[in-house]
């Protein structure tokens, strides 16, 4: 459930344009509302907005940041490598403790940065999240993060970017497992000639050794015609390789 006060911030009434049900049109109107509100905060404050994402983590994780940066790009951000950006946000990994203490780390130098800037955005998201127990921890220890959500709901990005620009408080949203598969949503590669292409979700071998499942929660295929559709503009665009996920 998400809890959030509004800011004194532009808003587009729901009474005014119907939010579309369908999912991937509910995210392209997300996207249209985030560019009218950046657009206004960008007049106001008279520079363009930045946005980084910093990836933790396998090809997987490198892939949704990819759609991530997707979504940043069409709202209007302008994407950088810098973590001084208005909007940061880390795609975290849970595989290896290492990993955890990292992104722990990184958070801690972003709260003096926010205690400088107190309208910087953070965003956490990816496997560790899906931990109870790290949520917990962040809500306690690092209160200043606006936005946390899962592997199971990325697609809905633009929604969660919307309303952590309108809110007060700290917007979490996490699901437990999920059997949507989203299609046709912003993507930004990394590279010009290669690219991951998802073929899958998830994993049904609870092997005593992986938290993929967990964390990522029951093996979901996608269908055979979107994947073969998203290689065909892939090759279209220049792409060479592909790496299928």
């Amino acid at each position: 459930m998400l809890n959030y006060e509004r800011k004194g911030l532009p808003m587009t009434s729901q009474t005014d344009l119907k939010i579309p049900v369908e999912d991937t049109k509910r995210q392209y109107y997300y996207i249209d509302r985030c560019r009218e509100l950046l657009a206004a905060k960008e007049t106001q404050l008279g520079r363009k907005l930045t946005a980084c994402v910093h990836t933790f983590g396998c090809q997987m994780n490198a892939r949704d940041s990819e759609k991530l940066k997707g979504v940043l790009r069409d709202v209007g951000y302008s994407l950088t490598e810098e973590e001084n950006a208005d909007f940061v946000i880390y795609n975290t990994c849970t595989v290896r403790e290492n990993a955890n203490l990292k992104v722990y780390g990184h958070l801690g130098l972003l709260g003096h940065e926010k205690k400088k800037r107190p309208d910087m955005m953070i965003a956490l998201c990816g496997c560790m999240m899906q931990e109870p127990q790290v949520v917990e921890k962040i809500k306690k220890s690092y209160p200043f993060v606006n936005l946390i959500f899962g592997t199971h709901n990325i697609f809905k990005f633009a929604e969660l970017v919307y309303t952590a620009l309108i809110s007060d408080r700290m917007v979490i949203d996490i699901w437990k497992d999920t059997d949507k598969i989203v299609e046709d949503l912003p993507c930004e590669r990394k590279y010009s000639f290669k690219s991951g292409v998802n073929i899958m979700f998830g994993c049904n071998n609870f092997c005593s050794y992986c938290i993929v499942p967990y964390v990522r929660g029951r093996e979901r295929s996608r269908r055979p015609e979107e994947i073969l559709k998203e290689i065909r503009t892939l090759a279209a665009d220049g792409v060479v390789e592909v790496m299928l996920l």
